[in-house]
């Protein structure tokens, strides 16, 4: 699940998904950002949408999840 930041591809887009950890020893919490290349076969999906992704073979050297669907 994360959300669209780039669209500038044909057929991928790039979402970010954040995530919330804490930090072992301070306790505090902290967010996190991590980017994945998806793969949009329709090029449907636009910057600021959220998504729920699926991990699916590699498709090309970077793309390994594949849009399923917006929420």
């Amino acid at each position: 699940e994360g959300t669209i930041v780039s669209d500038k591809m044909q057929k991928t887009r790039v979402v970010e998904v954040e995530m919330v950890k804490q930090h072992p020893r301070y306790l505090k919490h902290y967010k996190v950002h991590r980017r994945f290349k998806a793969h949009d076969e329709k090029n449907e999906y636009r910057v600021g949408d959220r998504v729920m992704m699926e991990e699916v073979r590699p498709l090309s050297k970077e793309k390994r999840w594949v849009i399923i669907s917006k929420l």
